[in-house]
């Protein structure tokens, strides 16, 4: 189909409406981070304060306290900050985008492992070494004589298990549900070192003004994971009333779900984001998992997919219509209002397809403006092609279907029968003019990792480029 020619104040007009957008979502994002680094910049100043840089100065065991002190001051900073990205607080959700807390969420989860470790042996042979005692002597005396250092002690072996389950090995053998289960260890582990930081840390217990501010923003964190993840969740579907109102097959092995409610509209949901999704329907409605919307939101209905997979998706294909349903959400940052430039190159695998025939049903584009590329081990497992279809002959969409295995080598995000391409060139001739593309990629970890590689070789800018990897 040719591409229609628009109007010039409907273009203008547009690239005037992704401006504004743009504006918001780099407002959200610089409030995100002034809290990220405000608070980073807090504990470096308390330390500096306490005397630390002199006590490097002085060396020996002084030194060691004051290398411990600050990797514990960092550590517990880091730690505060992993309860707020779990929390869903609406600032980072919308300043740092879903997939980008994914990203911080492991940077700063290792990080904050790797000080605490570093806190305990720095601490430990400080005091040894001023006190000339056996360091494994000294961390017994630290763990049955100190105030609040059993419960330190508890709440170090559930961080050491959370960190040891979400490592990439082990979190493959993991369910799911086992594994987010496990993850929620994280709370109760930060929760039981926080005492001993008030009751024992030097920086806090000499200074007022700084117990207060470390227990205000311990409070606050609280508050906001009982208020985002409670609280508001319960208020927001009590209000809407959502329930499931049909469950079809959707390809050899996924399901498409639709639930209507009251209100919707008022949810603010857009396409391409995801809610966490609790269907009463029996045991293990607890258990909430996310899954993004596979069509725009359209009056009182959403729209989800997936393949029949895990624990999770397996129990949609038993839904029945009626059954009540509890939502988290909408969450993501996988929108059109990330959108720089008139066209889109879309590219999913798998269930990763879902946001993007939900974002090309949503957003503003003339016929040939917008392609997608869909990546499958076989032709019959693909979800939405009903839906893929209709944007082809209704909107002008041109999809392109990579069925087939994964290349071995070179772009492994292609099908071994296009295991000779060059990614970038294949991105080129997909997308001509690159600097009048937006790229949206969502699939596993790897193959979108792949997929960006090659985006940026092809010449794509990084504003330009916006992804969602829905593997943990």
């Amino acid at each position: 189909m040719a591409a229609i020619a628009l109007p010039r104040e409907a273009i203008r007009r547009d690239a005037r409406d992704r401006a504004s957008r743009r504006r918001r979502t780099d407002a959200w994002n610089l409030g995100a981070s002034v809290v990220v680094w405000g608070t980073c910049l807090y504990v470096a100043a308390l330390w500096v304060s306490g005397g630390g840089i002199q006590a490097l100065v002085t060396g020996g065991g002084e030194a060691l306290d004051a290398l411990g002190r600050i990797t514990g001051l960092v550590s517990a900073n880091l730690l505060l900050l992993q309860v707020l990205l779990m929390a869903r607080v609406p600032l980072f959700e919308r300043g740092f985008t879903h997939d980008g807390i994914t990203r911080l969420h492991r940077l700063v989860g290792f990080w904050s492992f790797a000080l605490m470790l570093a806190h305990i042996v720095l601490q430990t042979l400080g005091y040894a070494a001023d006190a000339k005692l056996n360091p494994l002597v000294q961390l017994w005396q630290f763990v049955v004589d100190y105030p609040g250092m059993l419960l330190a002690t508890a709440g170090t072996a559930l961080v050491i298990l959370v960190a040891v389950t979400s490592m990439r090995r082990a979190r493959r053998r993991l369910r799911y549900e086992s594994w987010h289960l496990l993850h929620l260890y994280g709370y109760l582990g930060a929760g039981l070192a926080l005492p001993h930081q008030l009751w024992t840390g030097a920086d806090f217990t000499a200074s007022a003004a700084a117990t207060w501010f470390w227990w205000s923003l311990w409070i606050l964190t609280l508050v906001a994971v009982i208020v985002y993840r409670v609280l508001v969740p319960l208020v927001v579907s009590r209000r809407h009333l959502l329930r499931v109102a049909s469950v079809t097959r959707d390809g050899a092995d996924g399901v498409t779900v639709r639930m209507r409610g009251q209100g919707l509209a008022r949810l603010g949901a857009r396409p391409g984001q995801f809610f966490v999704w609790r269907f009463l329907a029996g045991p293990g409605w607890t258990r909430g998992h996310p899954f993004s919307l596979s069509a725009a939101p359209v009056d009182d209905e959403l729209t989800i997919s997936a393949r029949l997979a895990g624990d999770g998706s397996r129990r949609l294909a038993s839904l029945r219509p009626g059954t009540r349903v509890l939502v988290e959400g909408p969450y993501g940052g996988f929108t059109g209002e990330r959108r720089r430039a008139r066209r889109m190159l879309l590219l999913g695998a798998g269930a990763g397809v879902t946001p993007l025939v939900s974002l090309l049903e949503g957003e503003d584009y003339a016929p040939g403006e917008a392609v997608i590329v869909t990546r499958d081990t076989r032709p019959e497992v693909a979800l939405r092609t009903d839906a893929l279809a209709a944007l082809v002959r209704d909107r002008g969409v041109q999809h392109i279907a990579l069925p087939g295995r994964r290349a071995a080598s070179g772009a492994t995000w292609l099908p071994e029968s296009h295991a000779g391409w060059n990614g970038a060139d294949a991105l080129r001739h997909l997308a001509p003019a690159v600097e009048d593309h937006d790229a949206y990629v969502c699939g596993p970890p790897e193959w979108t990792d792949a997929v960006i590689r090659d985006l940026r070789a092809a010449g794509f800018a990084a504003s330009h480029i916006h992804r969602e990897a829905y593997g943990v």
